[in-house]
């Protein structure tokens, strides 16, 4: 099956509403427009696009075979219609990656793993990565804690080269020294992925940027990152999270400045954030979490500038898994569709 897409309108008329906002992602709507014009060539990783004033507007954004969706996006489709029916139409939007949310997701059908490789190949979709659970009252949970060895011999059976987990490090609570411990499990956990040859991550939501409470001028995500082992563990970054996370948590309990960039933090350690969650959000104050979360390329996070400034580093353009995601999309395929055009519209600024 063609892996080329076509136009779509739907995309137009964003990038527009964008680009009159002037939250585009770093062009004018005439630039993107024209990136638009043609999203196959996009999908094909052409070098540059044109816009409608026939000018070059640079190479991509986004690097090739890096694209990727969290299937949580479309479990919906998935328990409905199977994962064959998802990865045929994943392959249509231009998608070169997957990560799993758990291996079946109430699926049509059973599935083996061996089955579930084998489908996502065919479809030219490479699984990268999977989200399973941290720890349980429960010793028989699927999770690290409980079943480490269990879930490094599915995430080898899949072929993958990342297991990670969406749990925070909140096992022991939210002092230092909590995540100090917790960090110490996360670097036995990265240990073992490391002698299979798999690489460990943990996945941020907006939580992690808070304020340790027998400490409250030290940001927990810190600790993770000085408390974890480079070489054993690594982030996964998602970026609406990180943003909601700024958003909360950019002043200290006493109300002191405590400003910090997301951006930032990836720009000073790359190495570190292999994989990234691409979700978009609406800034709203008046919501708890900063944000309203829409479709990529909808919202107010500046795509083109974040994933430029991470690829345009030196040796970092194909180090990096870009993970489309919404927690509750209005229709699963069309959020899909979409956020692959719009993210493979994106150009450099010349």
């Amino acid at each position: 099956m063609s892996r080329m897409f076509q136009p779509d309108p739907e995309l137009t008329h964003r990038l527009t509403r964008r680009g009159m906002l002037g939250v585009a992602a770093g062009a004018t709507a005439a630039a993107l427009l024209g990136a638009a014009a043609s999203p196959a060539g996009a999908a094909t990783g052409s070098a540059t696009a044109t816009d409608t004033t026939g000018h070059g507007r640079g190479r991509p954004v986004l690097p090739p075979g890096r694209l990727g969706i969290q299937l949580y996006s479309l479990r919906d489709k998935v328990s409905t219609l199977g994962f064959a029916p998802v990865f045929a139409e994943l392959e249509k939007y231009g998608y070169d990656e997957v990560e799993f949310a758990g291996y079946t997701q109430g699926s049509a059908g059973p599935i083996t793993l061996a089955q579930l490789k084998r489908l996502a190949r065919d479809h030219g979709l490479n699984p990268i990565g999977s989200h399973v659970g941290y720890y349980s009252d429960d010793p028989g949970a699927y999770t690290f804690a409980q079943n480490l060895t269990k879930v490094l011999d599915d995430a080898q059976a899949l072929g993958l080269k990342h297991i990670g987990t969406a749990s925070g490090p909140f096992r022991y609570g939210s002092t230092v020294d909590a995540w100090k411990r917790a960090a110490e499990e996360f670097n036995s956990y990265g240990a073992a992925a490391k002698a299979r040859g798999m690489k460990f991550y943990q996945h941020n939501h907006s939580e992690e940027f808070s304020f340790a409470t027998d400490n409250p001028k030290v940001r927990l995500y810190d600790v993770l990152l000085k408390e974890t082992d480079p070489d054993l563990v690594f982030l996964e970054m998602d970026i609406f999270w990180a943003y909601s996370g700024q958003f909360r948590f950019s002043k200290r309990p006493d109300g002191t400045p405590a400003p910090f960039d997301p951006l930032d933090y990836v720009l000073r350690r790359p190495h570190r954030y292999p994989l990234f969650h691409v979700k978009d959000g609406v800034s709203d104050p008046a919501n708890t979490y900063g944000y309203r979360m829409t479709d990529v390329g909808d919202g107010d996070i500046d795509y083109q500038k974040f994933i430029s400034a991470v690829t345009r580093l030196r040796g970092e353009r194909l180090a990096h898994h870009w993970q489309a995601e919404h927690d509750q999309p209005a229709e699963s395929f069309t959020f899909a569709r979409r956020s692959s055009a719009y993210l493979h519209s994106l150009r450099e600024k010349c």
